[in-house]
Protein backbone atom coordinates (compact mmCIF):
# COMPACT_ATOMS: atom_id res chain seq x y z
CA UNK A 1 0.00 0.00 0.00
CA UNK A 2 1.41 3.55 -0.85
CA UNK A 3 1.74 6.21 1.39
CA UNK A 4 0.22 8.86 -1.31
CA UNK A 5 -2.05 11.34 1.69
CA UNK A 6 -4.61 13.43 0.22
CA UNK A 7 -3.95 11.32 -3.60
CA UNK A 8 -5.59 8.44 -1.65
CA UNK A 9 -9.21 10.23 -2.42
CA UNK A 10 -9.44 10.69 -6.05
CA UNK A 11 -11.81 7.05 -6.78
CA UNK A 12 -13.94 8.12 -4.46
CA UNK A 13 -14.61 11.89 -4.92
CA UNK A 14 -14.34 10.70 -8.77
CA UNK A 15 -17.40 7.89 -8.37
CA UNK A 16 -19.15 10.45 -6.16
CA UNK A 17 -19.23 13.38 -8.20
CA UNK A 18 -19.66 11.09 -11.57
CA UNK A 19 -22.08 9.61 -10.64
CA UNK A 20 -23.94 12.74 -9.48
CA UNK A 21 -23.60 14.82 -12.58
CA UNK A 22 -24.29 12.02 -15.12
CA UNK A 23 -26.24 9.52 -13.18
CA UNK A 24 -24.78 6.83 -14.77
CA UNK A 25 -23.81 4.55 -11.48
CA UNK A 26 -21.54 1.93 -14.10
CA UNK A 27 -19.72 4.46 -15.45
CA UNK A 28 -18.84 6.52 -12.94
CA UNK A 29 -17.67 3.43 -10.52
CA UNK A 30 -15.16 2.22 -13.69
CA UNK A 31 -13.86 5.56 -14.41
CA UNK A 32 -13.08 5.96 -10.27
CA UNK A 33 -11.47 2.44 -10.59
CA UNK A 34 -9.40 3.81 -13.34
CA UNK A 35 -8.51 6.65 -11.47
CA UNK A 36 -7.31 4.70 -8.51
CA UNK A 37 -5.01 1.99 -10.88
CA UNK A 38 -3.36 5.29 -12.62
CA UNK A 39 -2.72 6.89 -9.03
CA UNK A 40 -1.33 3.36 -7.60
CA UNK A 41 0.48 3.09 -10.95
CA UNK A 42 2.05 6.71 -10.99
CA UNK A 43 3.18 6.21 -7.45
CA UNK A 44 4.76 2.62 -7.60
CA UNK A 45 6.32 3.09 -11.22
CA UNK A 46 4.61 1.18 -14.09
CA UNK A 47 2.53 2.18 -17.27
CA UNK A 48 -0.74 2.12 -18.71
CA UNK A 49 -0.84 -1.62 -19.40
CA UNK A 50 -0.16 -2.32 -15.62
CA UNK A 51 -3.18 0.36 -15.12
CA UNK A 52 -5.59 -2.09 -17.08
CA UNK A 53 -4.02 -5.34 -15.79
CA UNK A 54 -4.35 -3.91 -12.07
CA UNK A 55 -7.77 -3.12 -12.79
CA UNK A 56 -8.94 -6.59 -14.43
CA UNK A 57 -6.68 -8.36 -11.22
CA UNK A 58 -8.87 -5.98 -8.40
CA UNK A 59 -12.05 -6.85 -10.11
CA UNK A 60 -11.39 -10.92 -10.65
CA UNK A 61 -9.58 -10.51 -7.25
CA UNK A 62 -12.54 -9.57 -5.56
CA UNK A 63 -15.29 -11.93 -7.44
CA UNK A 64 -13.34 -14.74 -6.46
CA UNK A 65 -13.37 -13.49 -2.80
CA UNK A 66 -16.73 -12.37 -2.67
CA UNK A 67 -18.21 -15.79 -4.69
CA UNK A 68 -20.18 -17.03 -1.67
CA UNK A 69 -21.85 -13.48 -2.06
CA UNK A 70 -22.58 -13.94 -5.36
CA UNK A 71 -23.89 -17.47 -5.51
CA UNK A 72 -26.39 -16.29 -2.43
CA UNK A 73 -27.65 -13.38 -4.76
CA UNK A 74 -28.06 -16.07 -7.61
CA UNK A 75 -29.56 -18.57 -5.56
CA UNK A 76 -31.85 -15.58 -3.95
CA UNK A 77 -32.93 -14.42 -7.34
CA UNK A 78 -33.50 -17.74 -8.40
CA UNK A 79 -35.64 -18.43 -5.02
CA UNK A 80 -37.59 -14.95 -5.62
CA UNK A 81 -38.33 -15.91 -9.54
CA UNK A 82 -39.58 -19.66 -8.42
CA UNK A 83 -42.09 -17.86 -5.61
CA UNK A 84 -43.69 -15.76 -8.02
CA UNK A 85 -43.76 -17.96 -11.18
CA UNK A 86 -45.58 -20.13 -8.84
CA UNK A 87 -47.76 -17.46 -7.68
CA UNK A 88 -46.63 -16.94 -4.05
CA UNK A 89 -45.94 -13.49 -4.74
CA UNK A 90 -49.68 -12.69 -6.51
CA UNK A 91 -51.57 -13.85 -3.95
CA UNK A 92 -49.85 -11.94 -0.99
CA UNK A 93 -49.97 -9.11 -3.18
CA UNK A 94 -53.97 -9.75 -4.03
CA UNK A 95 -54.89 -10.77 -0.26
CA UNK A 96 -52.91 -7.73 1.12
CA UNK A 97 -54.66 -5.10 -1.22
CA UNK A 98 -57.64 -6.66 0.22
CA UNK A 99 -56.82 -6.10 3.53
CA UNK A 100 -54.70 -2.86 3.38
CA UNK A 101 -57.22 -0.19 3.05
CA UNK A 102 -54.86 3.06 2.28
CA UNK A 103 -51.15 3.66 1.76
CA UNK A 104 -50.49 4.52 5.21
CA UNK A 105 -51.19 0.87 5.65
CA UNK A 106 -49.24 -0.24 2.93
CA UNK A 107 -46.45 1.45 3.69
CA UNK A 108 -46.25 0.16 7.38
CA UNK A 109 -46.59 -3.67 6.15
CA UNK A 110 -43.73 -2.99 4.33
CA UNK A 111 -41.69 -1.35 7.32
CA UNK A 112 -42.56 -4.74 9.45
CA UNK A 113 -41.53 -6.69 6.45
CA UNK A 114 -38.42 -5.16 6.81
CA UNK A 115 -38.24 -5.62 10.67
CA UNK A 116 -38.84 -9.03 10.53
CA UNK A 117 -36.04 -10.10 8.28
CA UNK A 118 -33.22 -9.00 10.19
CA UNK A 119 -31.16 -11.52 9.40
CA UNK A 120 -29.17 -10.17 6.29
CA UNK A 121 -29.59 -6.46 4.86
CA UNK A 122 -28.94 -8.14 1.05
CA UNK A 123 -31.32 -10.54 1.92
CA UNK A 124 -33.83 -8.04 3.37
CA UNK A 125 -33.63 -5.42 0.37
CA UNK A 126 -34.31 -7.94 -2.31
CA UNK A 127 -36.80 -10.04 -0.81
CA UNK A 128 -38.96 -7.14 1.12
CA UNK A 129 -38.64 -5.55 -2.95
CA UNK A 130 -40.22 -8.59 -4.43
CA UNK A 131 -42.69 -9.25 -1.86
CA UNK A 132 -44.56 -5.55 -1.49
CA UNK A 133 -43.65 -3.78 -4.91
CA UNK A 134 -47.38 -4.90 -6.40
CA UNK A 135 -48.99 -3.76 -3.29
CA UNK A 136 -47.17 -0.83 -3.25
CA UNK A 137 -47.76 0.21 -6.86
CA UNK A 138 -51.70 -0.18 -6.51
CA UNK A 139 -51.25 2.31 -4.00
CA UNK A 140 -49.47 4.66 -6.01
CA UNK A 141 -46.55 5.00 -3.58
CA UNK A 142 -43.32 5.83 -5.77
CA UNK A 143 -40.56 3.41 -6.04
CA UNK A 144 -38.26 5.83 -4.92
CA UNK A 145 -40.30 5.65 -1.65
CA UNK A 146 -40.39 1.93 -1.56
CA UNK A 147 -36.51 2.03 -2.05
CA UNK A 148 -36.05 4.44 0.83
CA UNK A 149 -38.59 2.44 3.46
CA UNK A 150 -36.28 -0.95 2.11
CA UNK A 151 -32.81 0.48 2.53
CA UNK A 152 -33.83 2.27 6.22
CA UNK A 153 -35.44 -1.43 7.21
CA UNK A 154 -31.90 -3.20 5.99
CA UNK A 155 -28.77 -2.22 7.31
CA UNK A 156 -30.07 -0.17 10.60
CA UNK A 157 -32.51 -3.07 11.35
CA UNK A 158 -29.17 -5.56 11.11
CA UNK A 159 -26.70 -3.46 12.92
CA UNK A 160 -29.49 -3.36 15.79
CA UNK A 161 -29.85 -6.75 15.63
CA UNK A 162 -27.04 -9.40 17.77
CA UNK A 163 -27.86 -12.17 15.91
CA UNK A 164 -27.04 -11.02 12.27
CA UNK A 165 -24.36 -11.14 9.65
CA UNK A 166 -23.21 -7.80 11.05
CA UNK A 167 -22.90 -9.03 14.56
CA UNK A 168 -20.56 -11.67 13.78
CA UNK A 169 -18.38 -9.21 11.58
CA UNK A 170 -18.45 -6.03 14.56
CA UNK A 171 -17.67 -8.51 17.13
CA UNK A 172 -14.29 -10.40 14.89
CA UNK A 173 -13.59 -6.79 14.19
CA UNK A 174 -12.97 -5.77 18.01
CA UNK A 175 -9.72 -6.08 19.89
CA UNK A 176 -8.37 -9.54 21.23
CA UNK A 177 -8.69 -8.75 24.71
CA UNK A 178 -12.20 -7.61 23.99
CA UNK A 179 -13.64 -10.10 22.28
CA UNK A 180 -14.86 -12.92 25.27
CA UNK A 181 -17.39 -9.91 25.92
CA UNK A 182 -18.14 -9.45 22.24
CA UNK A 183 -21.49 -9.82 22.69
CA UNK A 184 -22.52 -8.26 25.50
CA UNK A 185 -20.83 -4.94 24.20
CA UNK A 186 -22.87 -4.99 21.00
CA UNK A 187 -25.60 -4.96 22.22
CA UNK A 188 -24.90 -2.05 24.93
CA UNK A 189 -23.38 -0.03 21.57
CA UNK A 190 -26.79 -0.93 19.81
CA UNK A 191 -28.91 0.81 22.46
CA UNK A 192 -26.69 4.11 21.50
CA UNK A 193 -26.55 3.82 17.95
CA UNK A 194 -28.47 6.74 17.26
CA UNK A 195 -28.72 6.40 14.20
CA UNK A 196 -29.98 3.32 13.21
CA UNK A 197 -32.78 3.86 16.41
CA UNK A 198 -33.80 7.79 14.51
CA UNK A 199 -33.91 6.38 10.93
CA UNK A 200 -36.20 3.61 12.09
CA UNK A 201 -38.32 5.86 14.05
CA UNK A 202 -38.22 8.72 10.74
CA UNK A 203 -39.11 5.70 8.64
CA UNK A 204 -41.94 5.17 10.88
CA UNK A 205 -43.30 9.22 10.90
CA UNK A 206 -43.16 8.81 7.41
CA UNK A 207 -45.61 6.06 6.79
CA UNK A 208 -48.06 7.38 9.64
CA UNK A 209 -47.44 11.25 8.87
CA UNK A 210 -48.79 11.44 4.92
CA UNK A 211 -47.90 14.14 3.27
CA UNK A 212 -44.83 15.02 5.17
CA UNK A 213 -42.19 14.26 2.73
CA UNK A 214 -39.58 16.71 1.56
CA UNK A 215 -37.35 17.42 -1.09
CA UNK A 216 -37.06 15.41 -4.62
CA UNK A 217 -38.84 12.62 -2.62
CA UNK A 218 -42.25 15.09 -1.96
CA UNK A 219 -41.89 15.52 -6.27
CA UNK A 220 -41.71 11.45 -6.65
CA UNK A 221 -44.88 10.96 -4.75
CA UNK A 222 -47.09 13.90 -5.93
CA UNK A 223 -45.84 12.47 -9.66
CA UNK A 224 -47.11 8.72 -7.86
CA UNK A 225 -49.99 10.15 -6.97
CA UNK A 226 -51.71 12.49 -9.54
CA UNK A 227 -50.00 11.17 -12.65
CA UNK A 228 -50.24 7.25 -11.74
CA UNK A 229 -46.27 7.11 -12.65
CA UNK A 230 -44.69 5.63 -9.61
CA UNK A 231 -41.22 5.46 -11.22
CA UNK A 232 -40.39 1.99 -12.10
CA UNK A 233 -36.95 1.23 -13.61
CA UNK A 234 -37.10 -1.84 -15.66
CA UNK A 235 -33.82 -3.33 -14.57
CA UNK A 236 -33.37 -5.32 -17.79
CA UNK A 237 -35.66 -5.42 -20.62
CA UNK A 238 -34.01 -7.25 -23.78
CA UNK A 239 -34.06 -11.23 -23.41
CA UNK A 240 -36.02 -10.98 -19.92
CA UNK A 241 -39.51 -11.33 -20.48
CA UNK A 242 -41.30 -12.50 -17.63
CA UNK A 243 -42.26 -16.31 -17.01
CA UNK A 244 -46.19 -16.88 -16.85
CA UNK A 245 -47.50 -16.49 -13.14
CA UNK A 246 -49.43 -20.00 -11.75
CA UNK A 247 -52.97 -19.60 -11.01
CA UNK A 248 -52.71 -22.21 -7.97
CA UNK A 249 -50.38 -20.71 -6.09
CA UNK A 250 -51.41 -19.26 -2.91
CA UNK A 251 -49.93 -17.10 0.06
CA UNK A 252 -48.36 -20.36 1.88
CA UNK A 253 -46.54 -20.99 -1.63
CA UNK A 254 -45.03 -17.38 -0.61
CA UNK A 255 -44.49 -17.99 3.64
CA UNK A 256 -42.96 -21.26 3.21
CA UNK A 257 -39.71 -20.31 0.72
CA UNK A 258 -39.01 -17.67 2.78
CA UNK A 259 -39.31 -18.88 6.63
CA UNK A 260 -37.27 -21.82 5.32
CA UNK A 261 -34.72 -19.40 4.21
CA UNK A 262 -34.73 -17.42 7.07
CA UNK A 263 -34.70 -20.80 9.52
CA UNK A 264 -31.69 -21.85 7.29
CA UNK A 265 -29.66 -19.01 7.82
CA UNK A 266 -30.19 -18.35 11.41
CA UNK A 267 -29.17 -21.80 11.66
CA UNK A 268 -25.93 -21.56 9.35
CA UNK A 269 -24.98 -18.18 10.68
CA UNK A 270 -24.04 -19.48 14.10
CA UNK A 271 -22.16 -22.41 12.33
CA UNK A 272 -20.08 -20.44 9.64
CA UNK A 273 -17.97 -17.97 10.57
CA UNK A 274 -18.20 -17.01 6.89
CA UNK A 275 -21.77 -15.32 6.53
CA UNK A 276 -21.08 -15.22 2.70
CA UNK A 277 -20.62 -18.69 2.73
CA UNK A 278 -23.82 -19.47 5.47
CA UNK A 279 -26.06 -17.11 3.51
CA UNK A 280 -25.35 -19.23 0.00
CA UNK A 281 -26.16 -22.44 1.52
CA UNK A 282 -29.74 -21.19 3.17
CA UNK A 283 -30.39 -20.15 0.07
CA UNK A 284 -29.53 -23.51 -1.94
CA UNK A 285 -31.43 -25.62 0.54
CA UNK A 286 -34.08 -23.19 0.42
CA UNK A 287 -34.69 -23.17 -2.84
CA UNK A 288 -34.34 -27.40 -2.60
CA UNK A 289 -37.12 -27.34 0.07
CA UNK A 290 -39.03 -24.98 -2.33
CA UNK A 291 -38.74 -27.65 -4.95
CA UNK A 292 -40.19 -30.66 -2.94
CA UNK A 293 -42.76 -27.97 -1.64
CA UNK A 294 -44.48 -26.74 -4.81
CA UNK A 295 -43.27 -29.59 -8.02
CA UNK A 296 -44.92 -32.64 -6.00
CA UNK A 297 -48.01 -30.39 -5.42
CA UNK A 298 -48.33 -29.42 -8.77
CA UNK A 299 -48.05 -26.02 -8.11
CA UNK A 300 -45.69 -26.11 -11.34
CA UNK A 301 -43.68 -28.60 -13.16
CA UNK A 302 -40.38 -29.28 -13.33
CA UNK A 303 -39.99 -27.03 -16.37
CA UNK A 304 -41.50 -24.18 -14.64
CA UNK A 305 -39.44 -24.58 -11.76
CA UNK A 306 -35.88 -24.52 -14.29
CA UNK A 307 -37.30 -22.00 -16.38
CA UNK A 308 -38.19 -19.78 -13.50
CA UNK A 309 -34.90 -20.53 -11.28
CA UNK A 310 -32.54 -19.25 -14.82
CA UNK A 311 -34.70 -16.18 -15.19
CA UNK A 312 -34.00 -15.57 -11.38
CA UNK A 313 -30.14 -15.52 -12.00
CA UNK A 314 -30.29 -13.55 -14.92
CA UNK A 315 -32.34 -10.26 -13.00
CA UNK A 316 -29.61 -10.67 -10.71
CA UNK A 317 -26.73 -9.67 -13.25
CA UNK A 318 -27.20 -5.75 -13.35
CA UNK A 319 -26.86 -6.20 -9.20
CA UNK A 320 -24.12 -8.24 -9.76
CA UNK A 321 -22.42 -6.11 -12.01
CA UNK A 322 -22.92 -3.24 -9.91
CA UNK A 323 -21.70 -5.09 -7.06
CA UNK A 324 -18.11 -6.04 -8.44
CA UNK A 325 -17.71 -2.18 -9.06
CA UNK A 326 -18.14 -1.75 -5.81
CA UNK A 327 -16.05 -4.47 -4.66
CA UNK A 328 -13.57 -3.50 -6.80
CA UNK A 329 -13.26 0.56 -5.55
CA UNK A 330 -13.24 -0.54 -1.79
CA UNK A 331 -10.37 -2.70 -3.22
CA UNK A 332 -8.98 0.40 -4.89
CA UNK A 333 -9.56 2.77 -1.84
CA UNK A 334 -8.26 0.08 1.26
CA UNK A 335 -5.87 -2.51 -0.47
CA UNK A 336 -4.03 -0.10 -2.70
CA UNK A 337 -4.26 3.53 -1.55
CA UNK A 338 -5.00 3.33 1.96
CA UNK A 339 -7.77 5.93 1.83
CA UNK A 340 -9.43 4.70 5.36
CA UNK A 341 -6.19 4.99 6.91
CA UNK A 342 -5.65 8.35 5.84
CA UNK A 343 -9.43 9.78 6.77
CA UNK A 344 -8.99 7.88 10.18
CA UNK A 345 -5.10 9.63 11.04
CA UNK A 346 -6.99 12.83 11.51
CA UNK A 347 -9.06 12.06 14.77
CA UNK A 348 -5.05 10.28 15.88
CA UNK A 349 -3.00 13.09 14.96
CA UNK A 350 -5.27 15.85 15.42
CA UNK A 351 -5.27 15.12 19.13
CA UNK A 352 -8.76 15.89 19.99
CA UNK A 353 -10.04 15.84 23.21
CA UNK A 354 -11.23 12.84 24.49
CA UNK A 355 -14.88 13.83 25.43
CA UNK A 356 -15.30 14.78 21.26
CA UNK A 357 -14.09 11.17 20.62
CA UNK A 358 -17.66 9.56 19.94
CA UNK A 359 -18.70 12.73 17.58
CA UNK A 360 -15.52 12.68 16.07
CA UNK A 361 -15.48 9.15 15.10
CA UNK A 362 -18.94 9.19 13.85
CA UNK A 363 -18.46 12.27 11.35
CA UNK A 364 -15.01 10.05 10.43
CA UNK A 365 -17.12 6.77 9.69
CA UNK A 366 -19.58 8.45 8.28
CA UNK A 367 -17.09 10.14 5.39
CA UNK A 368 -15.20 6.77 4.86
CA UNK A 369 -17.95 4.85 4.23
CA UNK A 370 -19.76 7.96 2.04
CA UNK A 371 -16.80 7.92 -0.12
CA UNK A 372 -16.06 4.32 -0.23
CA UNK A 373 -19.48 2.91 -0.18
CA UNK A 374 -17.87 0.02 2.02
CA UNK A 375 -19.63 0.22 5.79
CA UNK A 376 -17.84 -3.02 6.78
CA UNK A 377 -14.35 -1.37 5.48
CA UNK A 378 -15.16 1.92 7.96
CA UNK A 379 -15.97 -0.59 10.84
CA UNK A 380 -12.83 -2.99 10.70
CA UNK A 381 -10.84 0.34 10.24
CA UNK A 382 -11.78 2.01 12.76
CA UNK A 383 -13.55 0.44 15.44
CA UNK A 384 -9.95 -1.67 16.46
CA UNK A 385 -8.55 2.75 16.39
CA UNK A 386 -11.27 3.98 18.41
CA UNK A 387 -11.26 0.75 20.87
CA UNK A 388 -7.40 1.73 21.10
CA UNK A 389 -7.48 4.99 21.65
CA UNK A 390 -10.44 4.86 24.67
CA UNK A 391 -8.53 2.34 26.36
CA UNK A 392 -5.07 4.40 26.65
CA UNK A 393 -7.88 7.08 27.65
CA UNK A 394 -10.94 6.95 29.00
CA UNK A 395 -12.10 3.15 28.91
CA UNK A 396 -15.69 4.47 29.86
CA UNK A 397 -16.14 6.30 26.43
CA UNK A 398 -15.44 2.81 24.81
CA UNK A 399 -18.74 1.87 24.50
CA UNK A 400 -20.38 5.07 23.21
CA UNK A 401 -17.13 5.30 20.96
CA UNK A 402 -18.01 1.74 19.15
CA UNK A 403 -21.60 2.82 18.76
CA UNK A 404 -20.87 6.09 17.31
CA UNK A 405 -18.45 3.71 14.94
CA UNK A 406 -21.39 1.89 13.98
CA UNK A 407 -23.77 4.72 13.40
CA UNK A 408 -21.65 6.79 11.57
CA UNK A 409 -20.76 3.13 9.30
CA UNK A 410 -24.17 2.91 8.83
CA UNK A 411 -25.37 6.37 7.63
CA UNK A 412 -22.13 6.69 5.34
CA UNK A 413 -23.19 3.48 3.72
CA UNK A 414 -27.08 4.65 3.59
CA UNK A 415 -26.17 8.00 1.96
CA UNK A 416 -23.33 6.63 -0.47
CA UNK A 417 -24.25 6.09 -4.17
CA UNK A 418 -21.51 3.18 -4.65
CA UNK A 419 -22.76 1.23 -1.50
CA UNK A 420 -23.81 -2.19 -2.20
CA UNK A 421 -26.49 -2.31 -0.20
CA UNK A 422 -27.87 1.08 -1.48
CA UNK A 423 -27.80 -0.50 -4.84
CA UNK A 424 -29.64 -3.69 -3.93
CA UNK A 425 -32.39 -1.56 -2.30
CA UNK A 426 -33.22 0.24 -5.71
CA UNK A 427 -33.16 -3.20 -7.27
CA UNK A 428 -35.16 -4.48 -5.12
CA UNK A 429 -37.59 -1.81 -5.58
CA UNK A 430 -36.97 -1.34 -9.25
CA UNK A 431 -36.20 2.06 -8.78
CA UNK A 432 -34.02 4.13 -10.56
CA UNK A 433 -30.84 4.51 -8.85
CA UNK A 434 -29.99 8.12 -8.68
CA UNK A 435 -33.07 8.38 -7.83
CA UNK A 436 -33.17 6.21 -5.06
CA UNK A 437 -29.96 8.08 -3.52
CA UNK A 438 -31.13 11.20 -4.27
CA UNK A 439 -34.35 11.09 -2.29
CA UNK A 440 -33.14 9.17 0.93
CA UNK A 441 -29.74 11.44 1.41
CA UNK A 442 -32.08 14.17 2.92
CA UNK A 443 -33.68 11.68 5.51
CA UNK A 444 -30.23 10.00 6.30
CA UNK A 445 -28.89 13.43 6.56
CA UNK A 446 -31.35 14.81 8.90
CA UNK A 447 -30.90 11.97 11.12
CA UNK A 448 -27.43 12.31 10.88
CA UNK A 449 -26.97 15.51 12.40
CA UNK A 450 -29.39 14.71 15.49
CA UNK A 451 -26.96 12.16 15.89
CA UNK A 452 -24.02 13.87 16.08
CA UNK A 453 -25.57 16.55 18.66
CA UNK A 454 -26.44 13.49 20.73
CA UNK A 455 -22.53 11.98 20.70
CA UNK A 456 -21.11 15.50 21.22
CA UNK A 457 -23.24 15.77 24.92
CA UNK A 458 -22.93 12.26 25.83
CA UNK A 459 -19.28 12.84 25.16
CA UNK A 460 -19.09 14.77 27.78
CA UNK A 461 -21.45 13.03 30.16
CA UNK A 462 -19.68 9.69 30.05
Amino acid sequence: MDDIGIWSLVPPVVAIVLALITREIVLSLVAAILSGTVVHVFFSGGGALATFKLFNDLIGQKMSANMPMVLFLCFLGALVSVVTRAGGAKAYGDWAFRRLKSERAANLMTIVMGLIIFIDDYFNCLTVGTVMRPVTDRFKISRAKLAYIIDTTAAPVCILAPVSSWAAYVISCLPEDMRPNGLSMYIKAAALNFYAILSLIMVFWIALRQGHDFGLMKRMERTAHKHRDVGAEVIMREGLEPVPVASTGGIIDLVVPIAVLIGFASWLLCKYDDAGEALALSAFLAIVVTFLFLVPRKVIDYHQFAAAVLFGIKTMVPALVLLALAWGISAVCTDLLGTGEFIASAIVKGNFPVAVMPATIFVIAAVFAFTTGASWGAIGILVPIGMAVASATNPAIAIVTLAATLAGSVMGDHCSPISDTTILASTGAQCKHINHVMTQIPYASLAGVACLVLYLVLGFLV
